[in-house]
């Protein structure tokens, strides 16, 4: 069992220095991932990368998420599929099974519903659920400014980091990173991805 994201820009070509979200998003990439295996970019704006730890999955998604959002006019679309792997490319675009076909199909749904994210895995009751919860918690992430999404990459980079060290990263003060936190939702957020991986691990 394993789990792939793919996703895409959302405006990429209305913004004036590509180069600039390109960077960003082989950072998050690279991140998420060592394995360069697990991961590719294509056609410019485009991407897909393997979580085998599919139980962090919708974190990894929202992670990608506040790391393209943290750009200024730029949103992405992330579609998450659950299933087996059936064969290992070389690089991820040549891997199969029901992973990669769930995460491909589900990034069209996204163009046609005008969504940003949803999931597909083999149990409609557990997708119909999830996809619920991810469409209330995209009324938050869609609208997270530069400062918010900052925030929230920078918190999930640092778990485990007190606001004041958050705030020493970032030259502002505590009090700032609070309220940053407070309107990116982060804590239900955070909340959320508590309940998908208990909810994934049925999928086992």
């Amino acid at each position: 069992m394993t789990s792939v994201i793919t996703g895409d820009i959302i405006k990429s070509r209305n913004h004036s220095n590509p180069e600039i979200w390109l960077k960003e998003l082989e950072l998050a990439m690279s991140t998420l991932s060592s394995n360069k295996s697990h991961w590719e970019i294509y056609r410019g704006d485009s991407f897909q990368i393997e979580i085998p730890d599919y139980l962090s999955s919708f974190e990894k998604a929202v992670y990608i998420k506040a790391c393209i959002k943290s750009i200024k006019g730029l949103d992405v679309r992330l579609a998450i599929g659950i299933g087996n792997k059936t064969y290992q490319g070389k690089k991820v675009s040549e891997s199969n099974g029901e992973a990669f076909v769930y995460s491909g199909e589900t990034l069209e749904t996204l163009k046609r519903e005008k969504q940003n994210l949803l999931i597909k895995t083999n149990n409609t009751k557990l997708d119909n659920e999830l996809n619920l919860y991810f469409k209330l918690s995209s009324i938050a992430m869609d609208n997270w400014t530069a400062n918010s999404a900052e925030i929230v990459k920078l918190s999930l980079e640092n778990p485990n980091t007190l606001q004041s060290e958050l705030g020493k990263m970032i030259g502002i003060n505590q009090n700032a990173i609070s309220k940053r936190q407070r309107r990116a939702y982060l804590s239900e957020i955070l909340e959320l991805n508590r309940m998908y991986r208990h909810k994934i691990t049925i999928l086992s």
